[in-house]
């Protein structure tokens, strides 16, 4: 009898909390939909950012671990292409084509290599740059809402990192890294050199990608004969002649850097373009968005929204860069080279080779 007692105690007290915590659940969602109601700044914009919080969460946490991933996905791509140029493709090129033509392609394409690898390696390991957390002297500065510290002009909060990065332009999972004030150069030099280096591929290896797609046909219908004869084989019949090992992962290993490369090209051609649109006017990915909402705000009142860190597109080519006197093209963006950017990211002064003077503007 005291343990049926017992047991209905028990019953009573665990129904007891599971209506408390209904309770406490429904509390929790009805002060949570009042929040979003709280006040006259909230639209439509922040209900959708709400919603999708949880969205954003995964897709955060997914591409934080999921970066050392798509990096070992880049270098094992990049070098079986690489193998399959010195396996397959420089021995042709050795045998076939006139010295003047085996020079050109062996300086071309080494100097191509050195400049992916270089500025690959230079981009996945040099830090974006973050602003300092203490509290200092800096001037025009707001204070991130997540990280309670000082935040420059230029600087935004990456939600993978969980940092601030000065002059952010945005999270690159191939990296697995921010793309940011210090490694902006080695990311868009990375993308051009790759794009120059997967067209020269594709246009070298056009006849050989061809020969190669016509053989592999022609290994399909000659398989095709030797089952049928095989099938119904007599004494004075001969089955057709069959392709050697080597040679079937010749034609297919030049199928796969033809179409490999093509690919590669054409994806990364378009980024390469758009950042190279961005960096004529003086943008980031991000900033490009900002600008964009307030030069539509600024056009409703009749003004003229201008880019207080844009110095004209040819300047804005010699700032990225790092171009100050003309022989930097040569040792600064046609070799390899680890110079810093101008500034430090924490204010934008204006550098040395901006030869026009601009009006200055307070950066907000």
């Amino acid at each position: 009898m005291r343990l049926l007692l017992k047991c209905l105690r028990l019953g009573r007290r665990r129904r007891f909390k599971l209506v408390w915590q209904a309770e406490q659940l429904w509390h929790y969602g009805h002060l949570c939909l009042r929040s979003l109601l709280y006040n006259s700044f909230t639209n439509s914009d922040v209900v959708l950012d709400s919603l999708f919080e949880p969205i954003y969460w995964l897709v955060d946490h997914v591409t934080r671990w999921f970066g050392v991933v798509f990096v070992a996905l880049v270098i094992g791509l990049t070098s079986s292409i690489v193998a399959i140029v010195y396996i397959c493709l420089l021995p042709l090129i050795l045998q076939t084509y006139t010295p003047a033509w085996i020079c050109w392609h062996l300086a071309y394409g080494h100097w191509n290599l050195i400049m992916i690898v270089f500025h690959y390696y230079k981009a996945i390991t040099t830090s974006p740059g973050h602003p300092p957390q203490a509290k200092n002297d800096l001037t025009g500065v707001s204070i991130c809402r997540k990280c309670i510290a000082p935040k420059p002009a230029r600087t935004h909060h990456c939600s993978i990192c969980n940092r601030c990065v000065l002059k952010m332009d945005h999270h690159c999972p191939w990296l697995n890294n921010c793309v940011g004030h210090y490694n902006h150069r080695y990311f868009f030099s990375f993308c051009l050199f790759m794009t120059m280096g997967c067209i020269y591929c594709s246009i070298s290896g056009w006849e050989m990608f061809r020969d190669a797609y016509a053989a592999i046909e022609r290994m399909k219908l000659l398989e095709k004969e030797r089952l049928q004869v095989a099938a119904n084989q007599t004494y004075y019949q001969t089955p057709p002649p069959t392709f050697s090992f080597h040679q079937r992962a010749f034609h297919k290993s030049v199928v796969y850097l033809w179409v490999l490369c093509s690919s590669v090209a054409l994806a990364l051609g378009a980024l390469t373009l758009w950042h190279a649109a961005l960096i004529t006017r003086g943008e980031t990915s991000i900033e490009r968005h900002i600008n964009r909402k307030e030069r539509q705000r600024l056009q409703k009142k009749g003004k003229v929204f201008r880019n207080p860190y844009s110095y004209g597109g040819w300047d804005n080519w010699k700032v990225f860069l790092g171009v100050d006197v003309p022989r930097h093209w040569l040792t600064r963006v046609l070799l390899p080279s680890p110079h810093l950017p101008h500034g430090t990211g924490l204010s934008w002064d204006l550098p040395p080779c901006v030869t026009q003077q601009r009006t200055p503007l307070l950066a907000i």
